[in-house]
């Protein structure tokens, strides 16, 4: 899965706490005078596509093969345009931190960052505006209007039980909260996947993106209890039991339920409610392959790469992509997802995440011994 690396971390906390608000601009600027050089010309993209196949090189960050089946999506575009292809797996703040300290020496071109890191990345400017032919069938709470951001595939904080540890698994927060057993979530202060759990609790307490305070409560109980800890999950972790509940997204929790033992694990999503969102591609406004790029995107967002996604438990973020049956039944029945809500106010909840890590280390944190 994803991790949360030491590499450029100052950097990447800085990222964070710079928010949604943050100074810059993914936006180009309007020639200062009449004799600057006119506007590139839009390629087709039958254009990038050969252009793609000429830079014969795809490097991406934070979208690594366990998490979400990028490793058939990535094996499928290498065949398609004979790219050759490296990632490396970061967080959604030390991606956009790579894009922006590199960018007079880039080596990245494209990444998969949580969607409140998207307008993050725009703002910073380090994002290249691209729609991909498939642009009208993403919802538009799901893009930016210009392209600089897109969510490929969406997910829903789900409880993951090692029924080996617990032969009741939990369906409620109310049922963790009553356990005997330890819990786990990840780095709040760095990942999406961490701080979505955190605002799934709130929600699942009558909480929201603008009220965060539920969420820390129910890990504050936790840590209190001596019960919460901060592993970094894997298959690993998991296999050897050390973790006998954890919050993690719904698609990751399923991949390690199969890849391990699908009788000793049970994912489900929570009753009281719990939050669901997406992860967005960003590509690189200095990527050193731009059409390799573009045409990863294109293919991320075609039939085939949607339905790769769902191989690897996300739900793809186009509702006209025909699911097979058998792709179909291994993710979790829809009727729990009846009391997941997404964020409405995007703004409220970049605020509400840029003080999250302090408030996290303040009253959570403090109780972990």
């Amino acid at each position: 899965m994803k991790k949360h690396l030491s590499w450029k971390a100052a950097l990447a906390i800085s990222v964070m706490a710079l928010g949604i608000s943050a100074c810059g601009s993914g936006q180009q600027s309007s020639p200062a005078a009449s004799n600057s050089p006119a506007p590139a010309k839009e390629l087709t993209l039958e254009e990038i596509e050969t252009q793609a196949k000429k830079e014969g090189k795809v490097v991406s960050v934070g979208m690594p093969d366990n998490w979400a089946n990028w490793k058939e999506t990535w094996s499928d575009i290498a065949a398609k345009y004979g790219l050759s292809h490296t990632d490396t797996d970061l967080s959604s703040a030390e991606e956009i931190a790579k894009f922006e300290a590199e960018k007079n020496n880039p080596t990245a071109d494209i990444g998969d960052v949580g969607i409140s890191f998207g307008p993050i990345a725009k703002d910073k400017g380090v994002t290249m505006p691209y729609k991909p032919a498939h642009w009208n069938d993403i919802p538009d709470w799901a893009k930016d209007k210009d392209g600089h951001w897109m969510v490929a595939y969406q997910g829903t904080i789900a409880v993951i039980t090692d029924k080996k540890q617990v032969k009741n698994p939990p369906k409620t927060w109310d049922d963790i909260l009553k356990g005997d057993y330890k819990v786990s979530i990840t780095d709040v202060t760095k990942g999406t996947q961490a701080q979505m759990g955190v605002l799934a609790a709130a929600m699942g307490h009558g909480g929201d993106e603008s009220n965060i305070q539920p969420g820390l409560d129910f890990y504050a109980k936790l840590a209190k209890q001596h019960r919460l800890t901060t592993l970094e999950i894997n298959t690993g972790v998991l296999e050897k039991g050390e973790v006998a509940v954890a919050l993690l997204w719904d698609f990751n929790a399923l991949g390690y339920r199969d890849q391990i033992d699908p009788n000793r694990f049970e994912v489900s999503i929570l009753q009281e409610g719990s939050v669901s969102s997406g992860y967005s591609t960003i590509i690189n406004k200095y990527a050193p392959h731009p059409n390799a790029a573009k045409a990863a995107r294109e293919f991320i967002l075609s039939d085939e790469g949607q339905i790769n996604l769902a191989k690897g438990y996300a739900r793809p973020i186009r509702e006209n992509v025909k699911l097979p049956d058998d792709v179909a039944k291994k993710l979790i029945p829809a009727e729990q997802y009846k009391n997941a809500k997404t964020i409405k106010d995007y703004n409220a909840w970049g605020e509400t995440s840029k003080k999250l890590p302090k408030l996290w280390q303040e009253q959570v944190l403090i109780h972990i011994n």
